[in-house]
């Protein structure tokens, strides 16, 4: 069992018995690891103790965050969604694709694809010569199948070496200084103007799906907001997990809820871990 998974089911094993306040003997016994052998892999993993850690899981605190961290996204907005004063840690920009292209399904679009590990499990990430196109949280046999069917006419070939550096890039600088990814992502007016704003989150931050409608000039389309978020292609970079509901529920995540849960704990413990 790979550690993501052993944190994963940590996580779920909390959340199950959060009203009987499980110790750290029943969750290391839980995932079949010792404490000391437990204690010490997630603090590896998340950069502080599972105990500091569980504080983050919960949606009351969600929404406590999105009601007193609210101002950050305006901020951004104020910056304006496609300026260079993004206050997201990757500065991303997106380009919709024309309507020829979008029919051409990649016609002589050479697209190059790897599998890597990452704090969140395994992911497949795929990039084409202007950007990443694709990244996934999936199981091996089914992953490749999707994004070939995003791409019906392209040709792929599996690069691990040019796609590590990207994820490398993504998963371990989080909250450095900007960087500079490019994304090659096909969508309508719409799903775009959602995808530009979702960059605009910092890290470990949340706002709602009807922020999100209001900050794209559409807020009676929250419905159709939620769906643009939820067909993100790029997962994180595009950081769409950072979107919840107002009441402070997480709402849901193309790539399961648990991995939602477990990265918004992950950033925040990163954040401390940054600042101390």
């Amino acid at each position: 069992m790979d550690n993501y998974k052993r944190i994963e089911q940590a996580i779920e094993f909390i959340e199950d018995h959060a009203v009987d306040q499980p110790s750290l003997q029943d969750i290391a016994s839980h995932v079949g690891l010792s404490e000391f052998h437990f204690q010490r892999l997630f603090k590896q993993w998340a950069g502080i103790s599972p105990k500091r850690y569980v504080q983050y899981l919960t949606a009351k605190v969600c929404g406590d965050l999105l009601r007193s961290q609210a101002s950050v996204f305006d901020v951004a907005l104020d910056a304006g969604l496609s300026g260079s004063g993004r206050l997201h840690e990757l500065m991303v920009s997106v380009y919709a694709m024309s309507a020829l292209e979008y029919r051409k399904h990649g016609h002589s679009l050479q697209i190059e694809y790897g599998w890597h590990h990452t704090p969140f499990g395994i992911c497949l990430l795929a990039c084409t010569d202007k950007g990443v196109c694709w990244l996934s949280f999936h199981e091996r046999e089914d992953g490749l199948d999707e994004l070939r069917s995003q791409w019906q006419a392209a040709s792929f070939v599996e690069n691990r070496k040019s796609t590590g550096s990207i994820v490398k890039q993504i998963f371990e600088h989080v909250f450095d200084e900007p960087q500079s990814i490019m994304v090659h992502v096909r969508g309508t007016n719409l799903q775009i103007r959602v995808w530009e704003a979702l960059v605009n989150i910092p890290p470990a931050e949340h706002i709602s799906y009807s922020q999100v409608a209001t900050s794209v000039d559409h807020p009676s389309a929250v419905r159709a907001v939620a769906s643009a978020v939820g067909r993100n292609p790029v997962s994180y970079i595009i950081p769409c997990h950072r979107v919840i509901r107002r009441s402070g529920e997480l709402g849901g995540y193309r790539w399961g809820l648990s991995r939602k849960k477990v990265m918004h704990a992950w950033e925040s413990a990163q954040m401390i871990d940054a600042r101390l």
